[in-house]
C-alpha cells in the first residue's frame, strides 16, 4: 500500500475530521498515532479506525508544549520517525466580538492557533533530520470568509491559513511540505465543542454539511499531490472568490441567513433554530 512504512500523527483525533483522517491514512498502510485530551476517547477512536497492530492512542493537550513533546518522543520511540503531522485539534465559538469573554477567546486561540505553532516547532526538527515530511493544518473556509458571531473563530483560521502558507515557503528547502485544508460546513459533533454559544447560526437550514470522511479523503489527495491548499467541497471555491470580489454581496446574503435563523424574543434577543 502507498503509505506502508509511513508514520502519521493526528491531533484532535478522537472524533470527526481527526478520526476520519486517521482512518484514511491507516487504511492505506500508515502507522497512525491518535492524540486527544481524553485518553479513553482517543483509544475508542483507535478501535473504530482499526489496524490496531500499527496504531497508538495517547492523551495530549496541545495547549501544553510539554505534552506535545512527550507525545512526539513516544511516537519516535515506537516508530522511529514522523512522516506526517496533522494539526486538527480545534474549538468553536458563537459570540459577538463586543460581548465575548476574554477567557473564551484566549482559550480558542490557544487551541486553534498557538497549539498548531507549538506542534510545528516540535515536529520540524525530527522531519529535518529525516530530510522530508508533511504538516497538514486543518483550517476552514471560515479562514477565507469572516462570519458574524464567529469572528474570533474565523480569525484563528485566517491566522492558520497565513502560518501554513508562510511556513510552506520557509520549509521547502528542508523538503518539508505544508498543506492547508479548508472544509466548509461539516456534519460532525464539533458544535458540542465550543467555548461560548450565545448567538445564532448563519448557516442556512437548507445547507447540509459534508461528511468528515469526505474531508479526510480530500486531505489525503492533497497530501499525495503535494498541494498548497485544499478547499472542500469544491463548491466553496466560487463562494470564496465571490467574497474576494464582491464582499458586500456575500455579507448581504449572510445577514439574510442570520435573520432567518433567529426568532425575536420579548427582550429583543434571538435563539438558534
Amino acid at each position: 500500500m502507498e503509505m506502508d512504512g509511513k508514520v502519521v500523527v493526528v491531533t484532535g483525533a478522537s472524533m470527526g475530521i481527526g478520526e476520519a483522517i486517521a482512518k484514511v491514512f491507516a487504511d492505506d498502510g500508515a502507522s497512525v498515532v491518535l492524540l486527544s485530551r481524553d485518553a479513553s476517547r482517543a483509544e475508542a477512536a483507535r478501535h473504530r479506525v482499526g489496524h490496531t497492530e500499527r496504531t497508538l492512542a495517547m492523551a495530549c493537550d496541545v495547549r501544553n508544549r510539554e505534552e506535545i513533546d512527550r507525545a512526539l518522543a513516544l511516537t519516535l520511540h515506537h516508530f522511529d520517525r514522523v512522516d506526517v503531522w496533522v494539526n486538527n485539534a480545534g474549538l468553536g465559538i458563537r459570540d459577538s466580538v463586543a460581548d465575548m469573554e476574554k477567557s473564551a477567546y484566549r482559550e480558542l486561540f490557544e487551541t486553534n492557533f498557538f497549539a498548531a505553532i507549538d506542534c510545528m516547532q516540535a515536529v520540524v526538527p525530527a522531519m529535518r533530520q529525516e530530510g522530508s515530511g508533511t504538516i497538514i493544518n486543518v483550517s476552514s473556509v471560515a479562514g477565507h470568509i469572516p462570519v458574524p458571531f464567529m469572528a474570533i473563530y474565523c480569525a484563528s483560521k485566517f491566522a492558520m491559513n497565513a502560518i501554513g502558507k508562510g511556513a510552506r515557503m520557509e520549509l521547502k528547502r528542508n523538503h518539508i511540505h505544508v498543506l492547508t485544508v479548508c472544509p466548509g460546513y461539516v456534519s460532525t459533533d464539533f458544535g458540542a465543542h465550543v467555548v461560548a454559544n450565545r448567538q445564532g447560526n448563519v448557516r442556512p437550514q437548507s445547507v447540509r454539511g459534508i461528511t468528515a470522511e469526505r474531508v479526510a479523503r480530500a486531505a489525503y489527495r492533497g497530501y499525495r499531490k503535494q498541494k498548497r491548499e485544499v478547499i472542500v467541497p469544491w463548491t466553496m471555491i466560487p463562494v470564496i472568490k465571490l467574497y474576494q470580489l464582491f464582499p458586500g454581496l456575500v455579507e448581504w446574503g449572510m445577514a439574510r441567513a442570520l435573520g432567518n435563523a433567529r426568532e425575536p424574543r420579548g427582550n429583543g434577543e434571538g435563539k438558534e433554530r
